[in-house]
């Protein structure tokens, strides 16, 4: 194999394509990139068996073949040569040379033979939206994703796909995130669970934009190609929690308030908290006023907020990471906090809309 390719090129195609390799693994093949060269492009492509990424880019080939490299070193190493002309070419005992201004540096490669074969979806169940709504979508859910969890499934976001509407849903087990979004297009109607991992990866590949972007669920993978660049995942297998069942439906206390302060509030009230390392914070809501507190034994702050109160006074606590969390995803001036009661979960809605909710379980902490 021998190819010459722009440097900015094939580092921006080694960056995007590394982060499918494995570093949790002993099999050397899952942390290497597999480089294609046919005609006049050449497809870097990584896989960890759950997320694969491929990339293709123009090249001039001078003669055809595969190679298997070492993805990190190969990633850093392409990265130091300052965008040149680069040359690649691979000699018969399977050693990669990197030709670059007057230098040159080689790498042992790997056994193309042992790399994993991608899985190839068709377009038969899809659909389509805008780059800017399906990032959106998955930002402002991905946060609720279980990190820590003995049960795999709740390290994913359920989709469920309508013909008019696509909601995605993230729990943990201490909150809870669903996030509505319109689609343009869809042949079929369906619900899948994609890891979070994955979605992070193809967040970071959208635009904001009105750009459509296609996406295709086959038989337990999903799949979008984004500027030639292809995300295909593995969807994870399971039954997903009825969340719908842990959703309150009649309120007490509901409040009205401004993001920007409730979030300054928070950051505020929750140093001395941080301090303890609880992360608690009290609300106290009354009549125009909700009260932010935490106390240790350094000392104790407050924290008052303008409010529109309907309903009954409340006394609640919760985990200021939790909550802050969910009020850095919205972009609403205002939202709605509703509450049943002291032990029961808030629930965080757009004073405007129906777009997200937000549901957040409370803490005990001691008077």
């Amino acid at each position: 194999m021998k190819i010459i390719c722009d440097g900015a090129d094939l580092s921006d195609a080694v960056l995007k394509v590394s982060k499918g390799t494995s570093n949790k693994t002993t099999n050397p093949i899952l942390e290497g990139i597999k480089v294609v060269a046919e005609e006049d492009y050449i497809t870097l492509s990584a896989t960890d068996l759950e997320l694969s990424i491929e990339k293709t880019i123009k090249a001039m080939v001078q003669i055809e073949g595969e190679m298997v490299v070492p993805g990190k070193f190969f990633c850093e190493y392409i990265k130091k040569l300052n965008n040149e002309q680069i040359e690649l070419s691979v000699d018969d005992k399977n050693i990669l040379s990197i030709k670059y201004t007057d230098s040159v540096g080689k790498i042992q490669c790997l056994n193309s033979v042992e790399f994993p074969q991608i899985k190839q979806i068709d377009d038969s169940t899809y659909f389509e939206m805008s780059q800017k709504d399906l990032k959106s979508l998955i930002n402002k859910s991905i946060y609720a994703v279980a990190v820590e969890d003995v049960r795999p499934i709740l390290k994913g976001v359920k989709l469920e796909v309508t013909k008019e509407k696509i909601t995605a849903v993230a729990l943990d087990g201490y909150r809870l995130a669903v996030v509505k979004k319109p689609i343009t297009k869809s042949n079929a109607e369906f619900n899948c669970i994609v890891p979070a991992r994955s979605l992070n990866e193809i967040s970071k590949l959208l635009e904001d934009s009105d750009e459509p972007i296609k996406v295709c669920v086959g038989r337990n993978f999903l799949m979008v190609n984004i500027d030639n660049t292809k995300i295909t995942t593995r969807l994870l297998e399971g039954d997903f929690i009825n969340y719908t069942q842990i959703i309150p439906t009649q309120f007490n206390t509901n409040v009205v308030l401004n993001k920007e302060q409730l979030l300054d509030a928070l950051d505020r009230a929750s140093l001395l908290s941080r301090v303890d390392r609880n992360n608690f914070v009290k609300f106290d809501i009354s009549d125009k006023v909700m009260v932010l507190s935490s106390k240790s034994d350094i000392g104790d702050i407050k924290e008052n907020i303008t409010i529109s109160l309907k309903g009954n006074d409340l006394s609640i606590a919760f985990n200021a990471r939790f909550f802050t969390e969910a009020l850095r995803v919205t972009t609403d001036e205002f939202l709605k906090l509703s509450f049943t009661s002291s032990v029961s979960p808030c629930i965080i809605t757009s004073n405007d809309t129906d777009e997200f909710l937000y549901l957040i379980l409370p803490v005990r902490i001691m008077n």
